[in-house]
């Protein structure tokens, strides 16, 4: 009895460090980040209400680190860029509570709180949250091995403006917009979009997401090269585009010209369209219901069991 009474606490604190771990909260870079000016007087905001976390004026980026139990673990990886516009982060229902479902699934998860688009913070406001998703990917890559993860098994996951940001991962991987002296390979080996925002052309933008991204009066070299619909090739990871055709936040249009031009290119790709749910899936359909297509189709593609 006396040797259990002194196990116990050593096992408790055991597992409240495995927890502690599984959701460690790290650094995106280093040293310096890249494109970016001084923001000593910037301080990032978050906000807790009800579900939500919400967070604003991020300028120091990190990934907060999700690990599933190593007896379910299955090598497959997600990084997960929440929504908001690219000016706030709904980093709880978009980000936290996703990467947990994911680890009951076998599947590690790291949530990215990447820079939003701020001329205060960064010349070259347009890169910056490709900068950070890039450098999610890397990490995750290079690390794969002390986390258990196949790295040809990292994929990207995005909710509306972190749906653009993803897709932008999956269409400019070609070229680094980091350091990348060991060539380590940035392209997602998956995309996973859920109503998300993919065009800045006129007829079919998010208008708020374009003006923080590219600003009020963008040059259409830059509308264009943040088109992702239009940046598609026969290289364009495997892509889930899940949405509700109600939305009147993001015209379903983004999904579905995504969806013509990865189909186009031969990419192999699913669409879903639910009749009602509108932007954010916040009364229908069902979490289940949607994130079960999610899993039902990485368990077809091999990625989970």
């Amino acid at each position: 009895m006396f040797k259990i009474k002194r196990i116990l606490p050593a096992l408790l604190l055991f597992a409240c460090l495995a927890d502690i771990y599984a959701q460690q909260e790290i650094s995106l870079y280093s040293g310096p980040v890249p494109n970016s000016k001084d923001h000593s007087g910037i301080k990032g905001v978050e906000f807790n209400r009800e579900k939500d976390e919400l967070v604003f004026n991020v300028s120091d980026p990190t990934l907060t680190v999700f690990l599933p139990e190593k007896d379910k673990a299955n090598g497959t990886a997600v990084i997960i860029c929440p929504g908001g516009g690219y000016h706030v982060l709904v980093i709880g229902r978009e980000g936290r509570e996703v990467a947990r479902e994911f680890n009951k699934r076998g599947v590690a998860a790291f949530v990215l709180k990447y820079r939003l688009p701020d001329d205060r913070i960064m010349p070259d406001k347009s890169i910056g949250p490709l900068q950070d998703a890039q450098r999610a990917i890397q990490i995750v890559r290079q690390r794969s091995a002390e986390w258990n993860i196949d790295p040809s098994r990292i994929g990207i996951m995005g909710f509306s403006a972190g749906g653009h940001l993803a897709s932008t991962a999956g269409t400019h991987f070609d070229k680094a917009y980091i350091d990348n002296p060991k060539g380590t390979n940035l392209r997602p080996d998956f995309m996973i979009l859920v109503y998300p925002v993919v065009s800045m052309s006129d007829s079919i933008t998010h208008m708020g997401s374009r003006e923080y991204l590219l600003g009020k009066t963008p040059e259409q070299s830059k509308i264009r090269l943040f088109s992702n619909e239009q940046m598609v090739s026969g290289n364009t990871p495997p892509t889930f585009i899940v949405l509700a055709g109600d939305d009147t936040v993001v015209k379903p249009e983004n999904s579905l010209y995504l969806w013509n031009a990865l189909r186009n290119n031969g990419v192999r790709t699913e669409l879903h369209v639910y009749q009602k749910g509108e932007h954010g899936f916040l009364k229908e359909p069902p979490f289940s219901e949607w994130f079960g297509r999610v899993c039902f189709w990485l368990s077809s593609a091999g990625l989970i069991k």
